[in-house]
């Protein structure tokens, strides 16, 4: 491969101000042009020895074009998740302290070359992406991106409708498997059976912006140490109208709601936001790769209920169960919390929360009025 002309045009233009990206720099001195790529060093060259220096180097060259001349943005939310996409480089120190002690530590340019011939993997929530080159066989550094569910990330493209138009990754991500609307885009419950593939990173950053809004930014914004987090209080404190009530929620109460919704099998997002700034949630606030800057809109509702529920006087009941039957309460609720009550088979009615079983109970245990249960105080 040979460095094109508009290439080193285009590095020479630069060379004055300095060229620094993935090991390739270029300074521009008294004596010449100073040029390293990767462990190589070549001091002093005038413009043809440049050129032919840089001829063998294709690979940082090409690769300084894509991220300079067709990505561009420096600093942008955008970039940076590229960037992530295929393991680069990233911007902050700090960031790339952390990562080299782990399996998604940064590749060197060669090494990046090498896996992008493959395609390099990545997962974003429940999506799985894809970074590879346009031409494998020929690569000039030009980047296409492929985008699935997870699940299918090892099935036949002939076995999943495939897409192009980013935007149908709204339409795609408005109900789950079983068609129930979504209200939580970051909730566990993306369908699959889908596929975009030879994305632009443009159009790669729409699709999983359309899938999980906000996330690119906010993720960005964690790493440059610029997420405004919203703790529990302040917002519980500033809503108005019916959500009013919700800063009457009890301190205990706001941890049973965040072991109830902000947890990974409810939500992707990482909880960053604790009950109020020093006072932290005991409940797990997740491994995801995004953050959860405040309580969401779904939290804020429910948490509405919850504090109205909250404002009743406790009372004690009498209620006459066998042992059997105080289990399989537990179990009902515990199926009916954990989103399982579909997976139980009619004629398994050794699950407490088969259906059969709940029949039975209710049929021998509520009355018309509900549950028999007698109050003992008053």
């Amino acid at each position: 491969m040979t460095v094109a002309a508009d290439d080193l045009e285009a590095l020479l233009d630069r060379a004055s101000s300095g060229v620094a990206l993935d090991g390739l720099r270029i300074d521009e001195t008294d004596d010449g042009y100073n040029l390293e790529a990767g462990e190589n060093r070549w001091p002093g060259l005038d413009e043809a020895a440049l050129g032919r220096a840089l001829e063998s180097s294709d690979e940082y060259v090409t690769n300084w074009r894509y991220w300079q001349e067709t990505v561009g943005g420096e600093g942008t939310a955008r970039r940076a998740f590229l960037r992530w996409c295929e393991r680069a480089p990233l911007a902050d120190a700090e960031d790339q302290a952390d990562a080299k002690a782990t399996v998604d530590a940064p590749l060197a340019v060669p090494e990046r070359y090498d896996a992008l011939r493959d395609g390099i993997d990545r997962e974003w929530g429940q999506l799985s992406i894809t970074a590879r080159f346009v031409d494998i066989d020929d690569p000039d550094g030009e980047r296409v991106y492929d985008l699935w569910h997870v699940d299918d990330a090892d099935s036949d493209l002939a076995d999943l409708e495939v897409y192009d138009e980013p935007r149908a990754a709204r339409e795609i991500a408005t109900h789950d498997d079983d068609g129930r609307y979504r209200p939580l885009k970051t909730a566990p419950t993306l369908p699959a059976g889908w596929a975009f593939t030879g994305l632009s990173g443009d159009d790669l950053v729409d699709a999983v912006g359309f899938f999980y809004p906000a996330t690119i930014a906010n993720w960005h914004r964690e790493r440059q140490g610029a997420l405004d987090v919203d703790h529990w209080l302040e917002t519980a404190e500033r809503q108005t109208g019916i959500y009013d009530v919700i800063d009457e929620l009890p301190r205990e109460a706001v941890e049973w709601m965040t072991e109830a919704c902000c947890v990974d099998s409810q939500c992707l997002r990482r909880r960053e936001w604790e009950y109020e700034d020093g006072d932290e949630l005991d409940a797990d606030g997740g491994d995801g790769p995004f953050p959860c800057r405040e309580p969401c809109s779904l939290v804020i509702a429910a948490a509405r209920k919850w504090a109205i529920l909250e404002s009743e006087e406790e009372r004690t009941y009498e209620l006459e169960l066998t042992t059997s039957e105080l289990n399989q309460l537990e179990e009902l609720v515990d199926a009916v919390a954990e989103g399982r009550v579909d997976e139980i088979r009619e004629a398994d009615v050794n699950d407490g929360a088969n259906r059969y079983r709940a029949r039975y109970l209710r049929a021998k245990r509520f009355g018309e009025e509900g549950l028999e249960a007698t109050k003992v105080d008053d």
